[in-house]
């Protein structure tokens, strides 16, 4: 049910959707987003209090970092009584990422945060910009007979499909179907009604208040595994200074080469006090470190099973939980459980 009498604030923090054509020169320009109604018409039919805030200066998503995603829970922290629902506009390469830091920096939110955005500027006659924006305003607004927010977590809303942040994953640069939850069901589909799957939704904690977190510790890699990786590659990594912890990339279920230099390299990071976290490079699945010859021995010299996290939400997570002052023995019990809906766990 549509609440006529709430109010969303739409965050532009950059991207193409928020891109029009330069007439003269047929480069992609940010236009002023307090004329957003100018270029999405249809926003004069949603019967619904819309609000906009833009970055000062919108950035192209491959620049979003640890610094923008503070401004951002700023911004919201110091909005969130105002508002009903929150939707940022975000480019697409990044915008798993940013989900992911935002559904731990919005601890026990109880109103939708949204990001959404487009493969095409949203003045291209094709462009698949509108329906994603609008539709993404719908459900910031959507409530229970009760008053009470459909969705309550942080969301990825792209192609018809509401999914959760924290479980998303860009899988196209070109089609329109960008983005896939590929270990997590759908919460929502967009057809002619917005069907929800309630049951499926993160809640809040009851009696308690969100936290807004703004604190990030960056001193987290990524290694993927390959065939040929080699040990002054692994040894330059561990080397790096101050470096806290590795979301380590490996095949299928959780295997990696069972050679003794490399288990060597990693026992040796993990002696350091460096957090090795094990995900799948696989698009879908889970870790299984018992499953394997291989995953039981990255087990036994301490590396922490991510089971089915995304690389992108085990990266958040980690500078999250790194940004909140805990040591390594503290992080590695946390990323042992689910904090956010971001990890099955067995």
């Amino acid at each position: 049910m549509l609440d006529y009498n709430a109010s969303v604030l739409v965050i532009y923090t950059g991207g193409t959707i928020g891109m029009i054509e330069d007439p003269e020169t047929g480069t992609l320009k940010a236009y002023d987003f307090s004329h957003l109604k100018e270029y999405v018409p249809e926003l004069s039919r949603l019967k619904f209090n819309i609000n906009s805030i833009q970055f000062q200066q919108p950035i192209d998503s491959s620049d979003m970092n640890p610094e923008q995603w503070k401004k951002i829970v700023w911004i919201i922290e110091d909005n969130y009584d105002r508002y009903d629902g929150f939707v940022i506009l975000h480019g697409t390469d990044t915008m798993a990422y940013s989900a992911s830091a935002l559904s731990f920096m919005l601890e026990n939110i109880g109103k939708p945060v949204i990001l959404t955005g487009s493969q095409l500027p949203i003045g291209k006659i094709r462009t698949d910009g509108k329906e994603n924006l609008i539709t993404a305003l719908e459900i910031a607004v959507d409530k229970d007979p009760d008053g009470k927010a459909f969705v309550t977590e942080v969301c990825i809303f792209f192609q018809s499909l509401l999914m959760r942040g924290n479980r998303t994953t860009k899988i196209n640069a070109t089609y329109f179907k960008a983005f896939n939850s590929f270990n997590y069901p759908i919460l929502a589909e967009a057809g002619t009604h917005i069907h929800y799957r309630h049951e499926l939704m993160h809640r809040p904690l009851r009696n308690s208040k969100p936290k807004f977190h703004a604190s990030l510790d960056p001193n987290v890699t990524i290694i993927k595994l390959f065939p040929g990786i080699s040990a002054e590659i692994l040894k330059a990594t561990i080397a790096i200074p101050h470096l806290k912890a590795i979301v380590l990339e490996t095949y299928g279920a959780g295997n990696s080469p069972n050679e003794k230099w490399f288990l060597n390299i990693i026992a040796e990071a993990v002696n350091k006090g460096i957090v090795v976290v094990n995900v799948t490079q696989c698009a879908s699945g889970s870790v299984d470190m018992m499953r394997y010859e291989s995953g039981k021995a990255l087990k036994d010299i301490g590396v922490v099973s991510g089971y089915d996290i995304t690389t992108e939400a085990a990266v958040a997570k980690l500078m999250f939980l790194f940004g909140l002052g805990l040591d390594h023995k503290e992080v590695k019990t946390y990323m042992k459980v689910s904090i956010a809906g971001e990890a099955t766990v067995e």
